[in-house]
Formats: structure tokens, C-alpha cells, sequence
């Protein structure tokens, strides 16, 4: 492998929303393997990988795989999306069913590699949804592909900031719009659906298509509170007098019981009642810090849940009889950062990041103790308003 790919390379892992943009490829398309390739003359080779099909694929191969299709997106510079690779005349010989890829084109119009993603089993890919998803995940790699070739080149602190302000923005507006937009097209669409369908076949895969675009959704949100926090911005709040504060968390710790019904969860939420904040954040919060108790946590221990107003602080605990690790105690609230143990969990690791973005954004913070035999406790704590 050449300096020029190595080179690519460490730009592609750089650019920490890669994993996130992976992650929301599978949720939103059903494929098991996406990848961000680099091309150099005629060769394809891997900058970042998602491969749940055990392909071997590690970033710096080749991809042999999807070589002969790519050519034609480098020569065309235009997408490709087969459904049924067995079916097109052309691309039979593969060893798979299903693929998509959009060209990744530097924002000088130089092509840079492809966006692709592909499964032995077939998949419906040719809506009109899921390629302007896949081409606004290239748009926004091409903008933090020059973001980052720009931070390496340039030496004068004040340029540096100035381009890098102003791709953020990008970046962001991509995210909250180029992305949302689609999926909500797809959950309304599946609504309706349910309204009308009478039979059970299609009326349950109207609710997985529901199912499936509301966890693309929430990934979507948790990349876009991520961006916002590791950007600088901070995840915005709407402070406001909450009475009904205790309410909305009795819904939070309802929701999560349903999901989980064999899962014990006690809560004791005190009055709450002259609590200021933004609601449906500490709502978030607490999902985030429930759910990870409800995975992590030790399955045949209670999680409890406590709301109370202490010296005028604001204070809300999430417990469960686990034990986290001592060494991983410090990383706990960075990105794509897990506990370890319980059972794994779909998602993107960022949900503790975000709880802790949400928690500085109140002016308070969380912290984390486990201890045997204690356990492990996460608490928010919220000083009084001065």
C-alpha cells in the first residue's frame, strides 16, 4: 500500500461520524456489509468497514468484491443499485445478491472512491429514499474528507478555523435535513400503511418498515446531538419551568419496562414540581441511562430508579447490579464507548456520550461509581437556578 492510500486512509479515520454513517446504512438498507473505499488507478481498497457477514474485509485490503462494478461508478461517476445481482446480465458473476454504491467526489469534482454497501440475499434498494440518503452520506464524507485534508495543510491558525467552522455548518445542516427528511418520508408512508392494510402479512411488514426507519431515526438524532457536542456546538436546550417533570420520566421508565417486560425496574420520583429544565432532554437522558442499565446491568437484578429535589439539587439516579470494569471507568462517556458485560446492544455507542452532553448543557454534570457489591449507580446532579 502506497503513502498516497496510507494517506487516505487516516483522513477516512479521522472523521469520527464514519462508524455512525456505516451503522445508519445497515439499519436503513437490511445490508450486512458497507464499506468507504478509496480508488487509486484500478484499485479499490477499504478506508473504513462494517462487515456483520464475516467477509475478513480489514480496512487497507483491497476489495475484490466490488471492483469490476466500481470501475463502472469511477467511469460514470454516477450511482449503482442492483437488487438482484443474479438477475442483471452484467454483474451475475458476484458472490452476492444486493448492492448499492455512490461515487464520493471531492469537492473539486475529482472522484475520490465510493460509498457502497451490498449482501448475499437480495433487497429492495431502488427507492428514490434510499439512494438520496446513500448520496447525501457521500456529500457529507466529501465535505469532512476536505475538512480534514484542509487541517493538515494548513499552518495559519486563523484560516484553519474559518474553513473548519463553515464545514461544520455543513456537516450539520446535512445531518438535520438531507437525512431526517427521507426517514420521516418512510415512517409516514409506513403509517399510513398500517391504516389501511387488512390482512396480517402486510400489515406486519408495514410495522417492520415503521420499526426499522424509527431506529434509522434515532441513530440519525444520536449522530446529530454527537456532531453538536464533539463540534463545539453543545447539544442545545430549552430551559423552562417543568411541573410535569415528574410525569414525563414515569412515561420514560414506562416506555423501557414495555421493551424489556421480564426486567425488573422500581423508581421513587420525588415532587418535582419547581424543577427548571429542558424536558424533553432530561427525558432523553434517562432513556440513554435506563437503557443501558436494562442491557448491562446484572438481568436478574432490580434496576432502580430515583428522582428527588436535595439541597435545592436536582437529582436523578439510575442503579442495577453490575459492575463496570475499573479501566474502563474513565472512557465511559466518550464516543462509541460501551460497558462491558450484559448482552450486546444495537446502536452506536454514543447513548452515556450523550447523556453527559446533556448534562453539561444543564450546567451539571454526571457521574458514574460501580463497586461490588453496590453496584453501579449513574447519577445526574442539577444545582438550583441562581
Amino acid at each position: 500500500m502506497g503513502q498516497t492510500a496510507a494517506a487516505d486512509i487516516a483522513t477516512i479515520s479521522r472523521i469520527s461520524a464514519v462508524p455512525a454513517v456505516l451503522q445508519v446504512i445497515g439499519e436503513l438498507t437490511g445490508l450486512r456489509f458497507a464499506a468507504v473505499a478509496r480508488v487509486i488507478d484500478n484499485t479499490w481498497i477499504a478506508c473504513a468497514v462494517l462487515d456483520r457477514l464475516d467477509y475478513g474485509v480489514q480496512v487497507g485490503d483491497e476489495l475484490q468484491l466490488v471492483s469490476t462494478l466500481s470501475d463502472e461508478i469511477r467511469r460514470g461517476q454516477q450511482s449503482v443499485v442492483i437488487d438482484k445481482v443474479s438477475e442483471d446480465p452484467l454483474s451475475r458473476d458476484h458472490p452476492f445478491e444486493s448492492y448499492i454504491a455512490v461515487p464520493i467526489l471531492r469537492t473539486d469534482g475529482r472522484f475520490f472512491g465510493t460509498l457502497c454497501a451490498l449482501d448475499p440475499d437480495p433487497a429492495p434498494l431502488k427507492s428514490s429514499t434510499i439512494r438520496s440518503t446513500m448520496e447525501s452520506f457521500a456529500r457529507m464524507l466529501s465535505l469532512q474528507i476536505e475538512t480534514e485534508e484542509n487541517l493538515q495543510r494548513t499552518e495559519a491558525a486563523s484560516i484553519k478555523e474559518r474553513k473548519t467552522t463553515e464545514l461544520r455548518e455543513q456537516f450539520i445542516a446535512v445531518l438535520g435535513h438531507d437525512l431526517r427528511n427521507p426517514l420521516f418520508a418512510i415512517s409516514a408512508g409506513a403509517e399510513m400503511l398500517l391504516r389501511k392494510v387488512k390482512d396480517p402479512a402486510n400489515e406486519q411488514r408495514a410495522r417492520h418498515i415503521l420499526t426499522s426507519a424509527r431506529r434509522a431515526t434515532k441513530l440519525v438524532d444520536d449522530v446529530l446531538d454527537f456532531a453538536r457536542g464533539s463540534l463545539g456546538r453543545g447539544i442545545p436546550v430549552n430551559i423552562e419551568p417543568c411541573p410535569d417533570l415528574g410525569d414525563v420520566l414515569r412515561h420514560v421508565i414506562a416506555e423501557i419496562q414495555s421493551i424489556h417486560p421480564k426486567r425488573i425496574i422500581q423508581s421513587s420520583i420525588g415532587d418535582l414540581s419547581d424543577i427548571h429544565c429542558d424536558r424533553e432532554r432530561v427525558a432523553q437522558l434517562l432513556s440513554n441511562l435506563l437503557a443501558n442499565a436494562v442491557v448491562h446491568g446484572d438481568p436478574d437484578g432490580a434496576v432502580e430508579v430515583s428522582a428527588q429535589v436535595k439541597n435545592g439539587h436536582f437529582v436523578l439516579s439510575v442503579k442495577n447490579q453490575g459492575l463496570i470494569a475499573e479501566d474502563a471507568l474513565p472512557h465511559l462517556f466518550q464516543p462509541y464507548s460501551r460497558p462491558t458485560g450484559g448482552t450486546p446492544q444495537a446502536g452506536l455507542g454514543l447513548g452515556l456520550y450523550i447523556a453527559s452532553q446533556i448534562a453539561q448543557s444543564h450546567g451539571g454534570k454526571l457521574e458514574v461509581e460501580s463497586t461490588e457489591p453496590q453496584g453501579t449507580t449513574f447519577t445526574f446532579s442539577l444545582p438550583p437556578r441562581t
